[in-house]
């Protein structure tokens, strides 16, 4: 079983903001395999479903982004996962370009507060993730400001892509190639 985690803020002031890239995957990977996420439980929107042959709970931690780990330490537990190859994140990040992805086995929250959440509930920074690149801050915009601001008609066109090349990494990390992913999507352009 894989837990997969999009990470965002609840709420229809966030919907498609930068910061809600992680429940935009997760929308995508539901609609995609048929997948309803619609229980509330563990602080989380989840739904349970099977992707080719592996089981998976679909989640949309409800706890607002700096608080993501106090969802997600709920599940891990709830469901016995491995998190160092049971748990997926899908999350926003500014060092990357709009729409590039980049997969990890583990490293740092880089400056994600829902990130430094995470691995501080669970205690270490070993789970697969899924970044979305949403570009870098402008000079002399609030950081808070940028995530949570809108994407421009041309990055909706690319983040569409991205969306697609993230449900297919999700897809392959669940299905033991991670690696593969990695080589496949951790490039520029």
């Amino acid at each position: 079983m894989f837990i997969i985690a999009g990470l965002g803020n609840p709420g229809s002031k966030y919907e498609d903001t930068r910061h809600n890239v992680g429940f935009d995957v997760i929308d995508r990977i539901s609609k995609e395999y048929h997948i309803a996420v619609d229980t509330r439980k563990h602080r989380a929107l989840i739904g349970k479903g099977v992707i080719d042959g592996v089981k998976v709970i679909l989640a949309k931690p409800q706890t607002f982004m700096n608080l993501s780990g106090e969802s997600i330490r709920e599940l891990v537990d709830y469901y016995k996962v491995d998190e160092a190859t049971e748990l997926i994140v899908i999350y926003d990040d500014i060092s990357l370009d709009v729409g590039q992805l980049r997969i990890r086995k583990k490293g740092s929250a880089g400056g994600h507060n829902g990130i430094k959440n995470i691995i501080a509930h669970l205690g270490h920074d070993v789970f697969m993730r899924v970044k979305v690149g949403v570009g870098e801050k402008p000079k002399g915009y609030d950081l808070a400001d940028y995530v949570l601001g809108h994407f421009s008609k041309e990055e909706k066109e690319k983040m569409e892509v991205a969306y697609e090349k993230a449900v297919q990494a999700v897809r392959m990390a669940g299905l033991g190639e991670i690696d593969e992913a990695m080589n496949q999507f951790n490039r520029k352009g």
